[in-house]
């Protein structure tokens, strides 16, 4: 199969985008920067403007760092065309600062899906997003309103299963 004017083979293609990301994993940033074209552009939810590949590695870089046994794993590889979408999670021990935030020591995992653009054999496009509020909320820094309120409801079972059983006794049905 021929992209962008080179003929690699879908698992060359596959090999490419996870040996970026196994790259990313290992704070590896020269098999990165030789996994990408010069011309890469990244587009991430969270940034106001693309990034070329020096502010996108240290994006990443600074996301990476937080995180200590970092492993991304996919459960789905697709590939459409030029391009390689690749979803599953990001785990890792949040051992140093992330974004001002110090480190918990926890461990986290949390989805992500990419979708990488690949001419001439390397990625010259990106985008990515990831499970920023289960991130958050893995962290402590939000909480989870699952648990908050479950917890309310076992809090009040007691009192509303006293007021469901004491108010049948005033319906003839129950008498």
């Amino acid at each position: 199969m021929g992209w962008g004017g080179n003929v690699m083979s879908v698992e060359e293609y596959k090999d490419t985008v996870l040996k970026f990301y196994e790259s990313f994993d290992h704070a590896n940033l020269e098999l990165a920067r030789e996994l990408v074209g010069a011309n890469f552009i990244a587009h991430l939810p969270q940034t106001p403007q693309s990034l070329n590949l020096d502010a996108f590695l240290e994006y990443g870089l600074a996301f990476r760092s937080a995180f200590d046994n970092a492993q991304h794993k996919f459960d789905n590889i697709i590939v459409a065309e030029d391009k390689i979408i690749t979803s599953g999670t990001f785990s890792g021990i949040h051992t140093g600062e992330l974004q001002g935030l110090p480190p918990t020591g926890k461990q986290v995992k949390f989805s992500v899906m990419h979708i990488d653009r690949l001419e001439n054999g390397k990625i010259v496009e990106h985008w990515g997003i990831g499970d920023a509020l289960g991130l958050m909320q893995q962290i402590g820094v939000i909480p989870i309103p699952g648990l908050m309120l479950f917890s309310q409801m076992i809090k009040s079972l007691p009192a509303r299963l006293f007021q469901k059983l004491t108010s049948g006794f005033g319906n003839p049905k129950y008498r």
